[in-house]
This record gives structure tokens, sequence and C-alpha cells, in this order.
């Protein structure tokens, strides 16, 4: 019983988003991500001030400038400046 307590008590402090990766938009304009997940490539328009979460099972990113990034799912990215960096 005290597993399934703990289990429960980290679903709630984790809400289910533990393994998603989020981009944050500090620009004071739209930007778009290319995200490419289980063979599918879909564009993420991600709104000035904005943060999302997507990516929960590992992807292949295009960030604003052209660069391109794998991503396993944990990562945060910030965009600013028209450049997106991976923290």
């Amino acid at each position: 019983m005290k597993k399934f307590g703990l289990a429960l008590a980290a679903l709630l402090v984790f809400g289910g988003h533990a393994f998603a990766a989020s981009a944050v938009n500090t620009d004071g304009e739209a930007r778009t991500l290319i995200v490419t997940e289980n063979g599918s490539q879909s564009e993420l328009a991600i709104a000035a001030g904005e943060t999302i979460e997507f990516c929960a099972t590992g992807c292949f990113v295009t960030m604003p400038n052209g660069d391109r990034e794998a991503l396993t799912g944990a990562e945060i990215i910030e965009i600013s400046g028209g450049a997106a960096k991976i923290k």
C-alpha cells in the first residue's frame, strides 16, 4: 500500500507532464517549430510569451533559425531573438 501512495503522490506532483519537452517563446512575435514525431511532421506555432508542451516520446525539432535537434522529451527550448536554445 505504501508503494501505491508514493506512485499516486508522484502522479499528482508531475501531473503526467514529466516526460514532455517544453518550448518557451520569449519573443514579441509568434515563432514556429517544425516537429517530426513518429514519422509525422507538423508545424507548431508558439505565440509571443507562450509556453507549450510537446514531444512526449522523443522527436526531431527544426528550430526557427533552421537548426535541427533530436529531443528525448525532457528538454526545455527557449526561443529568444528568433533563435532557440535547449536547456
